[in-house]
């Protein structure tokens, strides 16, 4: 481990934030929270039941109908958001730290993490100071309006694979339009959500606006069917999106859902080659692939596949793999046993279509959750391996002749999240843009993220967006209003 590095001291039990208080209830259920590069238990979690599901959803609904928060003059939360952003830089390595013991990811990515959570707090923090109304008529004997009002209790439901960044990314713009929260992270990484509801309370944020519980899906699943809930903006798979969605149709609940992906990465031949195969890379094995928006489905013109991989495969085989706390590491080990399981039986499963393994594809020795980055070739789109999302460190090298067919291969999956181009044509690039069925598209560059730019899918890859004025529209409700004098 890097010795410049300090490991925070954890309670044998974190506790729960519900309505400024810590606790943890009425549970008695524990989970344990593991550190995926070793296995060892780092602390423990309640798991919230009804009580504190039904005691979080009160509180926040009591908050928002008082209007501790959303009554505040708009600069005064402004204030406090910027609070809470030097406060977050303030604690960014303690943070990053915690995010790395948590999910097992590189702590230099882990850092990246934190900062771009940070720069989504700090954009949004002007959001309420620019949150005006439109008047459409104001006369003497008629004034028409509409504004812009919160939503109300929100739901954030996180993902595990970027705990502090996706929470700040929900967080941020629900209380910059004077929403409340429950935040529910992830069982397995649920430290660094923790630490930002405690920065919240410390930056000036009213109690019981923002509120965390713990637990599994068992804790998500009652939070979301709540009907003090009014909308949820949820972080996930494809699948538990489905559920969501269900769940929340008896009161029609607002719902924000950013799901899954098998994003196409397309290499044209004219492309610069010594930008497109490390950034390949990066797209497809960052945070050991574990990214909904991974680009995962690598799309390479025929005439330079070759040249392609005899690129690609030595610089697969440079990366370092490792625990995420020595520093200088490449991969990192997956999240839990559950997606050790799931990714190796992916890599198997593409043996057994007819796949050949150009590299990686061997299991490595414990102790914890390590997959080594593998790169399959002779895949043909109708392989499993193909369509649908492992979300681990594995690519498919797909071959094609046209421009046409490129466009076909990418567009023809369920998800539509994000895609990536790579060319020396910017007429190419503007026309692909135009083609591709994918909520973000990405052209000579990979994984970019402003927080001032929407980020979202389209098909089965989810419903509005997070980040940009989408992201603060979708926590709010227009109000139209006609006096007649």
């Amino acid at each position: 481990m890097d010795p410049s590095i300090v490991i925070p001291r954890l309670p044998d039990c974190e506790p729960m934030l519900i309505g400024g208080e810590w606790t943890t209830g009425t549970a008695t259920e524990r989970i344990s929270v593991l550190d995926p590069a070793t296995r060892e238990q780092l602390t423990t979690v309640a798991q919230a039941g009804p009580a504190e599901v039904s005691a979080a959803v009160e509180a926040a609904d009591t908050a928002h109908r008082d209007r501790r928060w959303r009554g505040l003059p708009p600069r005064q939360r402004r204030d406090v958001l910027l609070r809470l952003a030097d406060l977050v830089e303030r604690d960014a390595e303690q943070l990053a730290v915690l995010d790395t013991l948590d999910n097992g990811k590189a702590i230099e990515r882990a850092r990246g993490d934190v900062e771009l959570g940070l720069q989504a707090i700090r954009h949004f923090a002007g959001t309420p100071t620019r949150l005006a109304g439109t008047v459409h008529a104001a006369g003497p004997d008629r004034h028409v309006y509409s504004v812009r009002e919160p939503v109300g209790v929100v739901a954030a439901v996180l993902p595990w694979n970027f705990p502090f960044m996706i929470a700040a990314w929900k967080l941020a713009p629900a209380l910059a339009a004077g929403c409340t929260v429950v935040v529910k992270p992830a069982e397995q990484t649920p430290l660094t959500a923790l630490r930002l509801a405690a920065l919240c309370l410390e930056a000036g944020v009213p109690e019981g606006v923002v509120n965390v519980l713990t637990g599994d899906g068992r804790t998500g699943a009652e939070l979301v069917a709540n009907p003090g809930v009014a909308k949820v903006s949820f972080t996930g798979s494809t699948e538990v999106g489905r559920h969501i969605m269900a769940a929340a149709a008896p009161s029609l609940k607002r719902l924000t859902l950013e799901l899954g992906g098998k994003s196409p990465n397309i290499v044209f031949a004219d492309a610069d080659l010594d930008l497109a195969v490390p950034n390949a890379v990066r797209a497809v094995f960052g945070h050991s692939g574990q990214m909904c928006t991974a680009g995962s489905r690598l799309l390479v013109e025929r005439g330079i596949v070759k040249e392609f991989l005899n690129r690609l495969v030595p610089a697969v085989e440079a990366l370092r793999i490792g625990p995420g706390l020595t520093g200088g590491i490449n991969i990192g080990p997956l999240v839990s046993q559950e997606q050790y399981d799931r990714v190796t039986g992916y890599v198997e499963l593409g043996r057994a279509e007819g796949a050949e393994v150009a590299v990686g594809g061997e299991p490595l020795p414990g102790p914890g959750w390590f997959v080594p980055p593998t790169v399959f070739t002779d895949v043909t789109p109708d392989m499993r391996i193909a369509r649908e999302e492992i979300f681990g460190p594995v690519a498919t090298i797909l071959p094609f002749d046209t421009e046409e067919e490129a466009i076909a291969l990418a567009n023809d999956s369920e998800y539509g999240l994000a895609a990536g181009v790579w060319t020396g044509s910017l007429a190419r690039a503007h026309r692909t843009a135009a083609a591709l069925e994918a909520g973000t598209v990405w052209i000579n560059t990979y994984n970019e993220f402003d927080p001032a730019v929407a980020f979202g899918g389209m098909k089965q890859s989810g419903l509005g967006r997070d980040l940009g004025d989408a992201a603060v529209d979708g926590f709010t409700e227009l109000k139209s209003v006609t006096i007649a004098l």
